[in-house]
C-alpha cells in the first residue's frame, strides 16, 4: 500500500488538506482529517505537505503517429512524454499510415500500445467517404469515439460527401469528434495570397488563410447535423470567439453538444508568430487575442467543456517555411498541465478549473471507467505537483522522439513532482519508471 501524506487536494471543485491510500491498483480510502496510526506504520508514506494532489490528466487528442511517422514519434516515446506531464491517458488519433479507418488498424494499433504505452489509452476510427460499414463495427464500450474531418487531411480522410456525413450523424450512435475548417473557404484564401506572394506566404498569413469564417462554417455544419439527428459531437480544438456562440451553458452531463480547446490556442496569439514563426503553425491556427480570450472566457462561463493538446509532433526541419511549407502541429503533452497552472497563477483560471476541465471532464464526456476523478474504488491515476518550484523546458528534458517544444527557454512556476498510473509511481525525480499503461474502458 501507498499513502501519499498531507497533500492539498484538488478534487470535484474543492481543495482540501488530505491523504489518499493507494492499494493494488485503485484508490482504497481518501482521509480528510487524521490518517489511523495502523496506515502510517504499514503503508509506504510518501509526505506531499505543501504539494499539490490532482487526478491524472485525460487528454482526448493526441497523435503520436504510429504506425508509419514514427520518425516524428511514436507511442513509446510519447506516452512516455506525457506521463512526466501527468498525462495519465490518451486518446489517439487515426491520420496514421495506414490511416486508422478499419477495424484491423484499430486493433493494431491495440497491440502496439498494450506492448509499448506508459500510459493508458485508446484509439478513435477515422470516417472516410466509403467506410460507413467499418465505423458500424466498433464496440464504443472499447472505443473512444469516431473522428470526422470536416477540413483538409491526410490521404481520403476529408469526408466532405453531405449524404456520407448525414449518414454517420444519423447512424452511428457513439460519439463524433470533428476537426472543422471549410475547405472551399481554405482554398479561396491560399489562391488569393499566393496571387499575392506565390508560393512563400509569410507565416503571419496562416490564420488568414485559415480563417475564422472557415472555422466557424464548418463549425456551425457540424452543429447543424448533430441538432438535425440528435447525434453526440464533440468539436476538437477550437480557436475563434465567434464559434464560442455555437455552444450552450448547461451541465456536461446534459450536453449533446461539446467543445474542447487546446493549451496553444489558450497560450499564444497571432502576435506570437514573429518570434515563434513556424513553430507554432497548428490546424486550424492560432489567432488573435481577442479570440485567445474569448476561447477562456467560454470555458469559465461552461459554454465550451475540455481543454486539450492535440500533440502532434514533426521534426524541426519538417516545420520550416511558409504557409504553404512548414508542417502544422507540435509537441505539447509534456507541458499542459505547467502551461494551464502557470495560467492559474496569473488568476485567468482556477487551479479547481483547470482539474476539471482536464482531469474530471474528460472523463465524464467520454464516460471512462473509474477515471478522471479522486474517488475510492477509482483507478490510482493521481499527480503530485509542487506549486513553488520552477521548471525550465530545456532540450536536456525535453522526452519528445522530435526532440523539441514551443515551450524551450520557458520557466514554469509549478513542476510535476510524481505521477501514478494504476496504483504504481510511474514517473518521480524527473525520470519515467517502465511502468505499462491499460487499455481504457467506456460505461455504456
Amino acid at each position: 500500500m501507498i499513502l501519499i501524506h498531507n497533500a492539498t487536494i484538488i478534487n470535484e471543485g474543492k481543495s482540501f488538506t488530505g491523504s489518499v491510500l493507494i492499494e493494488g491498483k485503485t484508490i482504497k480510502e481518501i482521509y480528510k482529517s487524521q490518517v489511523p496510526e495502523q496506515m502510517l506504520s504499514h503503508a509506504k508514506v510518501i509526505d506531499a505537505t505543501g504539494l499539490w494532489l490532482i487526478p491524472g490528466l485525460i487528454d482526448d487528442q493526441v497523435h503520436f503517429r504510429e504506425p508509419g511517422l514514427t520518425h516524428k514519434g511514436d507511442i513509446h516515446a510519447e506516452s512516455r512524454a506525457a506521463i512526466a506531464g501527468g498525462v495519465t491517458s490518451y486518446m489517439e488519433m487515426p491520420n496514421t499510415k495506414p490511416q486508422t479507418t478499419t477495424i484491423d488498424a484499430l486493433e493494431q494499433k491495440f497491440e502496439i500500445a498494450n506492448e509499448r504505452s506508459f500510459a493508458n489509452y485508446s484509439f478513435y476510427l477515422g470516417a472516410t467517404n466509403d467506410n460507413l460499414s467499418e465505423l458500424k463495427k466498433v464496440d464504443k464500450k472499447n472505443v473512444c469515439g469516431i473522428k470526422i474531418f470536416m477540413g483538409s487531411s491526410t490521404g481520403n480522410m476529408l469526408v466532405d460527401d453531405n449524404k456520407t456525413l448525414a449518414a454517420i450523424f444519423a447512424e452511428i450512435d457513439m460519439i463524433k469528434t470533428v476537426h472543422c475548417e471549410e475547405e472551399s473557404i481554405i482554398q479561396k484564401n491560399i489562391a488569393y495570397y499566393k496571387s499575392q506572394f506565390g508560393d512563400n506566404i509569410p507565416i503571419k498569413y496562416h490564420p488568414l488563410i485559415r480563417s475564422a469564417e472557415a472555422c466557424y462554417q464548418s463549425s456551425a455544419k457540424a452543429v447543424d447535423l448533430a441538432d438535425k439527428y440528435g447525434s453526440r459531437l464533440h468539436i476538437l480544438h477550437l480557436s475563434t470567439e465567434r464559434e464560442v456562440s455555437l455552444f450552450d451553458i448547461k451541465p456536461l452531463i446534459d450536453k449533446k453538444i461539446t467543445g474542447e480547446v487546446c493549451v496553444h490556442h489558450l497560450w499564444f496569439s497571432d502576435k506570437d508568430y514573429e518570434k515563434y514563426g513556424s513553430l507554432i503553425k497548428w490546424n486550424p491556427a492560432i489567432k488573435t487575442e481577442e479570440d485567445r480570450e474569448a476561447l477562456l472566457q467560454g470555458l469559465l462561463s461552461g459554454k465550451l467543456d475540455v481543454v486539450a493538446t492535440d500533440h502532434a509532433p514533426h521534426l524541426l526541419d519538417e516545420k520550416q517555411g511558409g504557409c504553404l511549407q512548414a508542417a502544422s502541429g507540435g509537441p505539447l503533452v509534456q507541458h499542459s498541465l505547467q502551461v494551464m497552472l502557470e495560467l492559474a497563477k496569473q488568476n485567468k483560471i482556477t487551479k479547481e478549473q483547470v482539474v476539471d476541465k482536464m482531469c474530471h471532464a474528460p472523463a465524464t464526456l467520454f464516460r471512462v471507467h473509474k477515471r478522471g476523478y479522486i474517488r475510492q474504488g477509482y483507478f490510482a491515476d493521481l499527480v503530485l505537483v509542487d506549486p513553488k518550484k520552477d521548471y525550465t523546458v530545456t532540450k536536456e528534458n525535453i522526452l519528445y522522439k522530435c526532440g523539441w517544444s514551443p515551450f524551450e527557454g520557458q520557466t514554469f512556476s509549478s513542476t510535476i513532482e510524481k505521477t501514478f498510473l494504476n496504483g504504481q509511481i510511474a514517473f518521480e525525480n524527473g525520470t519515467v519508471n517502465d511502468t505499462r499503461g491499460e487499455a481504457l474502458t467506456f460505461d455504456y
